[in-house]
């Protein structure tokens, strides 16, 4: 059925694509037709959705343009731009969710392609082979990889816990083989946020979503270094606060600060973590100046970056550049590619069924750490039968974001992620700010269509800000029968839901207070904020299904601790009831830590590594 429907889909696709691309190219030169490109774009990050919602969007893509049919007697995609577009937006605006999340898909993704065009011109736009194989023993990369192959201890999931755990045992000596879903490109291999960074080395292309009533967009890497690879390098040790509920709540051993202290100072040292050696961007400048008005709590955050003399931007670093070349340095083995499937315990050792891009792969371990995320390491074990509180209780970090306008400059194209955050309201509520590049800042205004098209000729007055909670709702991860891609369910509370109110409010007085003359909240039908009276009109309770939600934060989907009822993993890592099996990654953390949590998932793989090698 699906592939008969393909062309058809295609010129639906095609259709839908010029309509919303129309009103943005007019208004700037380097928009301009044809638009095939954006719909080759559109059409690729389809065939990369998750697999269980692929017909689904198809079928409801079709259906849109037979609607065509009851209304004029023509499909819809064959009828002029001006029909489609009053189409377009009765669904835009219509009060059916399916309606509403169908053109927003569409519109997203085109609105990403479109202004990502001249960003593109300037980038050569293909891998640099100079630097796939810089620094990196590439004989121990398993490109070609045989039917069987065997270990002591193998690793799956190369992210930072993955990562870290797998060096440390391989520089102990360890006969270790780390397995990656996903390719191996070197962080250089494209830009930062780019279109080619979102196709290459995020999950899914980045269409990764926890299902509920108010669908919340995450993001997952899929290649060798993981999330290290795509993040903006930010980097928090747990809060104290945070590290003694865990140990009364969930009985974590080993949690004290002075027990982590070593950990921290090892991994910051590693990754060379450090405060900005310039000046500030401008848009971090506007949020200090905001905060400090109103007597607020801010900080530089410190970030995985290395500053030489020559240049104040620094080298950023990652999984790729640090813990993989020194796990290959000392004699570890990587197998990127490759997807394992199912393990299985047979006697002492564990038995995995994995599908590298060459064919079939049987992989024998005396030892199994498991480092594939909140999400992807419980839908792996669930599929092996591994059930025990596995996947039951994942958490986020839910973000809303505005757009800010001020009267002057406050972006440039090289900007990146500021680094500063406010932390008065923490962990409850914390605000920052988030890539403003001119696609990701026409991305946040399109619940504002009469104010979109302003984005190509005033980016650069313009930031994209955020509010993250940390939230106290849980959901779940399953898989689902046959399909490859796991379904999470997320199901914000109403207190959830009248915090992230709060902090549209919040976020909007601190903007204001900081020259800012607009603000846009990510609101579908929501107001355009002029000024500080003008925030009355946000909601006190964030309407189910009309926020643009997201997050780049999970965690806490197989808990430690050594109250069995509610734990997955004892206070190390080990699953209970299973004496050489592991978890390391983002799966062990508590609860919401009300920070990014990478330098807590790096410090808890270093110590746990080092305990399992008798170290501590």
């Amino acid at each position: 059925m699906e592939l008969l429907a393909n062309p058809w889909f295609h010129d639906v696709v095609s259709a839908l694509v010029y309509s919303l691309a129309e009103g943005h190219a007019s208004s700037h030169a380097a928009l301009n037709p044809p638009y095939n490109d954006l719909t080759r774009f559109v059409l690729r990050q389809h065939a990369q959705m998750p697999d269980y919602l692929r017909a689904p969007m198809l079928a409801v893509t079709i259906g849109f343009d037979l609607l065509g049919i009851m209304r004029t007697g023509h499909l819809l995609h064959s009828r002029p731009a001006a029909v489609r577009a009053k189409q377009i937006a009765a669904w835009k605006n219509s009060r059916l969710s399916i309606q509403r999340d169908l053109i927003r898909y569409y519109e997203s993704l085109a609105t990403l392609a479109l202004y990502s065009r001249e960003a593109q011109r300037a980038q050569s736009g293909s891998l640099r082979e100079s630097s796939r194989t810089a620094g990196v023993n590439t004989n121990q990369v398993l490109s070609k990889p045989a039917g069987e192959l065997r270990c002591e201890t193998a690793v799956i999931g190369s992210g930072p816990g993955g990562a870290i755990t797998a060096c440390l045992l391989a520089e102990a000596g360890r006969n270790v083989l780390l397995i990656e879903e996903g390719p191996f490109h070197p962080l250089e291999s494209c830009a930062p946020f780019s279109l080619e960074e979102m196709l290459w080395k995020y999950r899914n292309g980045g269409q990764t979503v926890a299902m509920g009533r108010n669908k919340i967009a995450y993001v997952e890497g899929r290649c060798v270094g993981g999330g290290s690879e795509i993040n903006s390098g930010l980097y928090h040790r747990t809060p104290p606060e945070i590290l003694e509920r865990w140990r009364k709540e969930f009985r974590v051993e080993g949690l004290g600060e002075n027990d982590l202290h070593p950990h921290f100072e090892a991994v910051e040292r590693d990754l060379s973590v450090s405060l900005m050696a310039g000046a500030p961007p401008l848009a971090s400048i506007r949020l200090q100046q905001g905060a400090a008005r109103l007597g607020w709590k801010s900080l530089e955050v410190p970030r995985w970056f290395r500053y030489g003399h020559a240049a104040s931007s620094g080298d950023r670093q990652s999984m790729s550049k640090t813990f993989i070349p020194r796990f290959l340095r000392a004699g570890g083995r990587l197998l990127p590619c490759a997807r394992v499937e199912r393990i299985r315990q047979d006697g002492s050792k564990w038995q995995m069924q994995a599908r590298h891009k060459t064919g079939g792969l049987r992989i024998e371990a005396e030892t199994l750490f498991v480092c594939g995320g909140a999400v992807q390491t419980p839908a792996l074990l669930r599929r092996s039968g591994i059930s025990r509180n596995i996947g039951d209780s994942i958490r986020l970090h839910p973000t809303v974001k505005v757009v800010a306008r001020f009267p002057d400059t406050v972006n440039s194209a090289e900007m990146g992620v500021p680094a500063h955050q406010v932390k008065e309201f923490a962990p409850r509520l914390s605000f920052g700010c988030s890539i403003s590049t001119p696609p990701y800042v026409a991305l946040a205004m399109i619940d504002h269509p009469p104010y979109e098209t302003d984005v190509s000729a005033v980016w650069p007055h313009m930031a994209n800000y955020y509010a993250m909670i940390a939230s106290e709702s849980r959901g779940t991860v399953r898989p689902i029968g046959r399909f490859r891609d796991p379904l999470v369910r997320y199901f914000l509370t109403e207190n959830d839901r009248r915090v992230l109110a709060d902090g549209f409010a919040k976020l909007a007085h601190l903007l204001f207070e900081a020259g800012a003359t607009a603000v846009y909240p990510g609101l579908s039908g929501g107001p355009q904020l002029r000024c500080r009276d003008d925030i009355a009109k946000l909601p006190c309770v964030l309407p189910n299904g009309l926020a643009s939600l997201m997050t780049i934060h999970l965690f806490s989907s197989c808990p430690m601790g050594e109250d069995k009822l509610r734990c997955a993993t004892d206070s190390f890592g080990r699953i209970h009831g299973f004496h050489n099996l592991f978890i390391a990654d983002a799966s062990l953390l508590c609860t919401a830590p009300g920070v990014n949590p990478q330098g807590s998932i790096m410090a808890f793989a270093r110590r746990n590594a080092l305990h399992f090698l008798g170290l501590l």
